[in-house]
């Protein structure tokens, strides 16, 4: 079962990355293009309010909800049940979110109000807000098909699709820039709009062809008082708080940002939180996703040391890569904003108030990492409530901190009061894992953190006796940065494998039989 699962994840890890390079080339583009303007923030606050619910509606909630009802059909249904469940669960979001989509076009003013309530009062910002969230808003019912689609496809082991669905998004954005360059900043933000509206409609074809050829794609039904889609929604209403907390916090974040007096600040905290994406959807999304159908299907079958194993390799495999990841991106944050942001319109003053906010999100990796996979060990047991109270109670630590921190710290007290939840919300899954007995540790633990103890000290010289003053830096053209970038993330790399490989750790440690 680990090996399976390990090959899984490094397919799902794999295509991840290729998108996430993508979405890496997408943020340089927009970067170069727009730099850290108002435009650049209306546009953020744009895509953000759609972004948001589909992490609600879509890769959150609903996959939380949907995988673990699905799974159960599987193991103990016929196959016509589960078509049924497919179909009827297809039919019942499909009009819910046309709903929904109609409802934020005809309301993006108020929208933009709600969410952006610093543009109030300034024209061009306010209307600019509106008329690309009209564009950019039927985004979520678009991804949220692909996502069901997704769905159904991880729980039958098949994840390369899925995980390489988001490229799309990425080319699709990437074109639009290319296509009106060189352009006014705020036709730019147009057509980086409707570049987000074509990738809905292109991720979700992308994906049927490979449901017909799993004899999955039914037609749909509305199927709202069936008994498989009330359950699902039953799961579906705490989840949409308890897994996507991070997101309202993210959000807020940006709601308080707009009131900030430095133009940029939205953006900011965006390209910080991008880079801080990157390990965090590359490993720690990549172990979810392929856990929560094992998971699930373990629960379904009552299959309790199965079960506790699968969540001590996810666990493990957390500390393996959010470790060093938080200490490489915490000690080069400056050089890495400065050699992948800071060209065209992104001044240096822009690279360095990024840095700083990326620090502060760096603090919660871990805890944001650990999230996705502590958070799975409820969903799988169909248990939305418990992650729903914790990530209420995170939600309000991070919403006491905005308010003690923004001020004093502006962007960057936003970024730690969400790291500072982050910790906390994991935490207490932990904790809350622990005490029901869902999670026992097994007896490799001590020893694990031993060995990641010494590899990461060795890791952490490696980068301090190696990166070049920040000075350098900033006076370096790109090959220069880009080479001495690519000798430091390429040498961390090899002294951290190194360093394990010395220490005795190997592929093996993380199989269970």
């Amino acid at each position: 079962m680990a090996k399976q699962l390990l090959k899984s994840g490094i397919i799902v890890s794999t295509m991840t990355l290729l998108s996430r390079l993508l979405g890496l080339v997408r943020d340089i583009v927009m970067a170069n293009f727009l730099g850290a303007t108002w435009v650049t923030d209306v546009f953020l606050v744009a895509q953000k309010i759609p972004n948001f619910l589909r992490r609600l509606f879509a890769e959150g909630a609903f996959s939380q909800a949907f995988i673990p009802v699905l799974s159960e059909y599987q193991s103990n249904r016929d196959i016509q049940e589960v078509k049924k469940l497919i179909a009827e669960t297809a039919g019942t979001l499909a009009v819910v979110l046309s709903v929904v989509a109609v409802i934020g076009i005809l309301g993006s003013p108020v929208l933009v109000m709600m969410f952006g309530p610093g543009f109030i009062g300034k024209s061009h910002e306010f209307e600019l807000a509106s008329l690309l969230l009209k564009i950019t808003f039927p985004y979520i019912l678009f991804i949220s098909l692909t996502a069901f689609c997704g769905s159904v496809l991880n729980s039958i082991g098949r994840f390369a699709v899925p995980a390489f669905t988001p490229v799309l998004l990425n080319l699709s954005i990437i074109s639009a820039a290319i296509v009106v360059s060189p352009a006014a900043p705020d036709k730019t933000a147009t057509a980086l709009a409707w570049g987000v509206f074509v990738a809905g409609i292109a991720q979700f074809l992308f994906q049927l062809p490979f449901l017909w050829r799993e004899k999955l794609l039914v037609k749909p039904s509305w199927g709202w008082k069936s008994t498989g889609v009330q359950k699902i929604l039953v799961l579906m209403g705490p989840a949409l708080f308890g897994v996507s907390v991070a997101q309202i916090n993210l959000l807020l974040d940006t709601v308080i940002a707009s009131f900030l007096e430095k133009d940029g600040s939205i953006t900011w905290l965006y390209y910080s939180d991008r880079m801080l994406e990157f390990p965090l959807g590359i490993f720690a999304i990549a172990i979810s996703t392929v856990i929560l159908p094992s998971l699930s299907r373990q629960h379904a079958k009552k299959d309790v040391k199965e079960f506790n194993q699968t969540l001590n390799w996810g666990l493990r495999l957390v500390f393996l890569i959010g470790l060093p990841a938080t200490i490489g991106l915490f000690m080069m944050a400056e050089p890495i904003i400065l050699t992948v942001f800071q060209h065209g319109e992104y001044s240096l003053l822009s690279a360095y108030y990024t840095s700083l906010s990326l620090k502060a999100y760096i603090i919660g990796l871990l805890g944001f990492m650990l999230i996705k996979v502590l958070a799975t060990g409820f969903f799988s047991r169909q248990d939305t409530k418990t992650p729903v109270k914790i990530g209420i109670f995170a939600m309000a630590v991070n919403m006491l901190f905005n308010l003690l921190l923004f001020v004093p710290l502006e962007h960057v007290g936003l970024a730690l009061a969400t790291a500072i939840s982050a910790i906390v919300n994991a935490s207490l899954l932990f904790y809350n894992l622990r005490k029901s007995a869902v999670f026992i540790a097994d007896g490799c633990w001590k020893s694990w953190f031993a060995k990641l103890f010494v590899a990461n000290l060795v890791l952490i010289a490696f980068i301090y006796f190696f990166m070049v003053p920040i000075e350098s830096w900033k006076t370096w053209g790109l090959i220069d940065r880009a080479t001495n970038m690519a000798f430091l993330v390429v040498g961390s790399v090899f002294v951290y494998l190194v360093s394990l490989f010395l220490l005795r750790v190997k592929l093996s440690d993380l199989r269970y039989d």
